[in-house]
């Protein structure tokens, strides 16, 4: 395509938002040259913190996630939405920067955040071994200022009863060659009146400094808040007209819970915000695709404060005044052909390895050996995809001869340990290969025993999990054609809203994820059984 060519194309282009569907929380955006780059949040997930890539802020590209291996993070044993917090990705000095928080706990009171350090000369890495930094509060974010030095901000936790558990943006400085913190933590914001100040950024600007952060929560009151300081440590005084970008207030807005936005300049010197939002299926509704990342234009004048037209956020957005850059089509069949998951795929709470994984044993298949029971959160075997809109299947072809009730394989519609639908095959006592349907809904199973379907002889059994708005439903196919089980299974419980558990006022589970379809396999008596999955199909209507 020639670059004028080009250049009209991007004229008549827009961004739709959200650019990034189903589960990417937490938004991190950094362009280095002519490429921009999207780091979200993986929580309980590998590969921790998922990457994306574009040229023109309309077209983005997954390219696999930068947290691969226990080396940079044990995921063993992680709670459902622990883990992985808002990663930051910078680059200075010709390196990538990613700093990221481990969240071990959130009850009463207690995050146990270990915030860490890696550094690699290009997005694929290599990265280095972790540095680890201070766990004063999540959220940590790094700023490389023109002198040359650079800071970790983060919000600074309070343990203590009674008081604000969001103690304000702290700052600290980070000696580069030697790898550590350096000085004293100060606080620099107690934020506004929102409060919950989180999701520290800071930039350098017209004489000026700009403090953006996430104030009000991860729900309907989220916001993005703009403050200002002609000195680094502040004072610093919040935008007086109000939030940068919130939906709250406005339940007819289709993305709702904006916030936590992260800026970035184009090559041609406009701004732009990415940040969170949800798409609720009703007004304020249960958001089953879980919180995703969306992009809006910003208008900031020199000197001036940053706006967003009606300070809400748009479903459709112009541009920038960049040549377009669209990127293959993921293909809607992995065959298995490659030695290594494609991007697409994340696995739970253990890094896709050899122990478990086997993409080379068999030809075009991909071997699971099984894993702990679904309330397991040490080793378990599940290879999931997120669900990236209302309506979607995924469609499977597995082969799996298991020995008695102990030994499972199937397909799932997931959202944490406590909330699924499991479609699986299994040995009944009578000798008979059968499935069946399970679900858990806040930890309470219903089983189907009056769906059971015996599989006779088959070797191979195509297995289809379907979105279909609020509703899930399951079919097979034993060689004949699919049929589909006849029973609709609730969607809504595989959303953020429905996994948030308070108890006395504490929490005692959040949901900060979304849904997934997945391949998942159960070894409940450790015999050393595996099921191979021929091909995976996902579509959306």
């Amino acid at each position: 395509m020639s670059t004028e060519i080009a250049d009209v194309a991007t004229t008549a282009r827009s961004i739709r938002n959200p650019v990034l569907t189903g589960f990417h929380p937490d938004p991190s955006i950094l362009r280095v040259g002519d490429d921009y780059y999207l780091a979200t949040s993986t929580f309980e997930w590998y590969p921790g913190v998922r990457v994306h890539h574009s040229r023109d802020l309309v077209h983005w590209r997954a390219v696999g996630g930068i947290i691969t291996d226990r080396r940079l993070l044990d995921l063993r044993g992680c709670g459902d939405s622990n883990g992985v917090w808002a990663p930051d990705l910078t680059y200075h000095d010709g390196l990538f920067h990613l700093v990221y928080s481990d969240v071990a706990s959130f009850a009463s009171g207690y995050w146990d955040p270990q915030n860490y350090l890696v550094t690699a000369p290009d997005i694929s890495g290599p990265w280095s071994d972790p540095v680890k930094l201070h766990s004063h509060g999540f959220d940590a974010a790094l700023f490389h200022d023109t002198d040359g030095s650079t800071w970790l901000l983060s919000m600074s936790a309070d343990w203590r009863p009674g008081r604000d558990r969001f103690g304000g943006i702290e700052i600290q400085r980070y000696d580069r060659e030697r790898r550590q913190l350096v000085g004293e933590a100060r606080i620099i914001f107690h934020g506004t009146a929102a409060g919950l100040t989180e999701g520290p950024h800071l930039y350098r600007r017209d004489g000026w400094y700009w403090l953006v952060t996430a104030e009000g929560g991860t729900s309907w009151e989220h916001q993005v808040t703009v403050a200002r300081s002609r000195h680094l440590f502040g004072p610093y005084l919040a935008d007086p007209s109000g939030p940068l970008l919130t939906s709250a207030g406005r339940p007819d807005l289709r993305l709702q819970k904006a916030g936590h936005g992260c800026l970035v300049q184009t090559q041609r010197g406009d701004w732009y915000l990415a940040h969170l939002v949800a798409r609720p299926y009703s007004p304020l509704g249960r958001c089953v695709l879980g919180r995703e990342t969306a992009i809006q234009r910003v208008d900031w004048p020199a000197g001036q404060w940053p706006q967003i037209a009606g300070g809400v956020p748009a479903d459709t957005i112009a541009a920038p005044d960049l040549p377009a850059h669209p990127w293959p089509d993921e293909p809607a069949t992995d065959h298995f052909d490659s030695p290594r998951l494609a991007a697409c795929w994340s696995t739970l709470r253990r890094p896709a390895g050899p122990e478990w994984l086997d993409l080379e044993a068999r030809p075009s298949h991909l071997r699971i050996h099984g894993g702990q029971s679904p309330v397991g959160k040490q080793t378990p075997s599940l290879v999931g995809r997120r669900v990236g809109a209302e309506r979607c299947a995924l469609e499977t072809v597995v082969e799996f001869d298991p020995v008695d009730h102990r030994q499972l394989a199937g397909l799932t519609a997931y959202y944490n340990t406590l909330n699924w639908h499991y479609l699986y095959l299994t040995r009944a006592d009578d000798g008979r290969a059968v499935l069946e349907l399970l679900s858990c809904d806040q930890g309470r199973r219903t089983a189907h025993p009056e769906l059971t379907v015996d599989v006779g002889d088959a070797v191979r059994v195509g297995l289809r999990a379907r979105f279909d708005g609020p509703v899930v439903r399951f079919g097979y196919d034993l060689g004949a054609g699919w049929r589909e089980l006849p029973v609709d299974l609730d969607a809504t419980i595989l959303s953020d809203e429905h996994a948030a558990l308070v108890v006395d006022g504490e929490p005692a589970a959040w949901g900060f994820t979304g849904a997934f379809l997945g391949l998942w396999v159960q070894d409940l008596g450790g015999d050393g059984v595996y099921a191979d999955f021929d091909e995976a199909t996902y579509r959306e209507d």
